[in-house]
């Protein structure tokens, strides 16, 4: 991947729910961790900066400076001064990339329950139920 195609893909969209009783930082750790899961960010990718983050999600720049140092922290990303913080390792599972099977059944699973009239909380609580049983005292979140 060239550098400008890496310039490219590191745009990842912070989504923060200010109702949902989790840190503002560890959403924002979560949802970098999520897209290390998917694939969707690699080693090498630059995450935004903290005033881009602040821009676009509306909260302070050193919330998303605590995220980060918490993904430094965990190994993850790596804060290279003047040139901004980047990724160091994946978390994807090579079985759970974005191409790969088990997203595909997923998605086909979501598009028939839709199909059937299932809504998006008639779906996460269905969710929540099926990973209950499967991994017994875990989170899902």
């Amino acid at each position: 991947m060239s550098e400008i195609e890496r310039k490219v893909k590191s745009v990842v969209v912070f989504r923060i729910d200010r109702r949902s009783g989790v840190a503002t930082y560890l959403q924002i750790v979560r949802q970098v961790e999520q897209a290390l899961r998917m694939g969707a960010l690699e080693e090498g990718d630059r995450l935004p900066t903290a005033a881009q983050v602040a821009a676009e999600t509306k909260v302070n720049p050193n919330t998303t400076l605590k995220a980060y140092r918490e993904l430094e922290r965990a190994g993850l990303a790596e804060v290279r001064q003047g040139a901004g913080t980047f990724i160091t390792r994946t978390l994807a599972q090579p079985r759970s990339g974005p191409d790969s099977p088990l997203r595909a059944s997923l998605a086909a699973w979501l598009a028939e329950a839709r199909a059937e009239g299932l809504t998006g909380q008639d779906v996460t609580a269905l969710f929540h139920a099926a990973f209950e049983t499967a991994y017994p005292g875990e989170s899902p979140d």
